[in-house]
This record gives structure tokens, C-alpha cells and sequence, in this order.
């Protein structure tokens, strides 16, 4: 069954402003719901398989209290290699990270989960954005970080803000994930679950 204007409950399992915004972007009504996960990587985990288990976890986390819903759980890690980059968190941190990612390129796995707790189904997939860096003097690091201070983003740096100019190139699937939410992967994901974008 197709269903337009979306009956069924759909529910973004984030407190992220930036994944709230990109789900606003396919008009469907949702609510949100923050998951609490501990979100430590495991020993000897990939990058990716940080954020796909991650992104699975806050998708049942927040089908404790929505036992009927279709739940989107999401989740990033930014790596240079096998080496994952946090959330700088702070001005010195995000320096350091800047200096250690120039003239590189850092891999940004976002995972999607879509759980439809009503019945128990799981859909998973982890999308990977490569994202090449310009060669920065340490003066234009600081330039940018007084500029946008991105110390909750990933990697130092908001791609859909000025850290743009940070970047010699971008290739991937979906711009939308390098942001935090794979909306092409979760169009596909809905037409499973019989919701039509459009």
C-alpha cells in the first residue's frame, strides 16, 4: 500500500539541527526523539562500522517509546584512513585537526537506519563521502575557525557553510550525507516501507 501524506508516524531519532533540517527538505511530517546510546567506538572497530552500528542503535533506542513507528537513526564518523576524527569540541582541537587533514582526504561514513518498530524490519546502509582538503596555512585554519567556530562538526569543518573553501573536492553518492542525513538512500528506504516521496 502507498501512502501519501504519510499516516504511519515517522520519527528523526536526533537532536541534530542539521539532520532535522535536511528531513524538512522531503516535506513529510515527523516528530523527533533524542536517543540516549553511548556512542564509544568498540575496540578494533572500522569507522564504518562505528556509525552503522551506531545509527542502528539510536534507531531502537527510540522505538522503546514509539513501538508503532518508522524510526530514522543516523549516524557519522569522519576518518583519515583507519583513523577516526571526532568532534573537535574545542578551538585547539579542531586546529590540530585541521593541520592533520590539509592537503588530504578524509573519508565521512554516515550511516542510515531506517527501523520500522512496528514489525521489527531494519534497513541499513553506510554511504561514504570523500572529501579532499586544500593544502592550509595554519593562518587560514584560524581564519575559519574564528569565522564559523564548527567545533560540534565532524572533521573540523561545515562543508554547507564557509568550510567550503576548506575543500579542493568533493566525490559521493549523496551531498546530503557528508551534512549528517543520506536523503537519497532514505527515499528509497521510505518507497520500501510504502511511503511515497512524491
Amino acid at each position: 500500500m502507498k501512502i501519501q501524506n504519510n499516516t504511519r508516524l515517522i520519527v528523526l531519532g536526533s537532536s541534530s539541527i542539521y539532520r532535522k533540517e535536511l528531513l524538512q527538505r522531503l516535506q513529510i511530517p515527523f516528530e523527533t526523539s533524542h536517543p540516549e546510546i553511548n556512542e564509544t567506538p568498540l575496540l578494533n572497530e572500522s569507522p564504518a562500522e562505528t556509525a552503522r552500528r551506531l545509527a542502528e542503535a539510536k534507531a531502537r533506542a527510540v522505538a522503546k517509546t514509539h513501538p508503532q513507528a518508522l524510526i530514522i537513526g543516523s549516524d557519522q564518523v569522519a576518518a583519515l584512513g583507519d583513523v577516526p576524527l571526532g568532534k573537535p569540541l574545542n578551538h585547539q582541537n579542531a586546529v590540530k585537526q585541521l593541520q592533520l587533514v590539509r592537503g588530504k582526504e578524509v573519508v565521512f561514513h554516515t550511516a542510515l537506519c531506517l527501523y520500522n518498530s512496528a514489525i521489527d524490519r531494519l534497513q541499513v546502509r553506510v554511504i561514504p563521502y570523500h572529501v579532499k582538503f586544500r593544502p592550509l596555512s595554519d593562518q587560514q585554519i584560524e581564519n575559519y575557525l574564528h569565522k564559523e567556530q564548527p567545533y560540534h562538526c565532524a572533521g573540523s569543518a561545515k562543508s554547507e557553510g564557509l568550510g567550503i573553501a576548506l575543500i579542493e573536492r568533493m566525490t559521493g553518492d549523496d551531498p546530503n550525507g557528508l551534512i549528517g542525513l543520506p536523503l537519497i538512500a532514505l527515499i528509497d528506504m521510505l518507497a520500501v516501507e510504502g511511503v511515497e516521496i512524491i
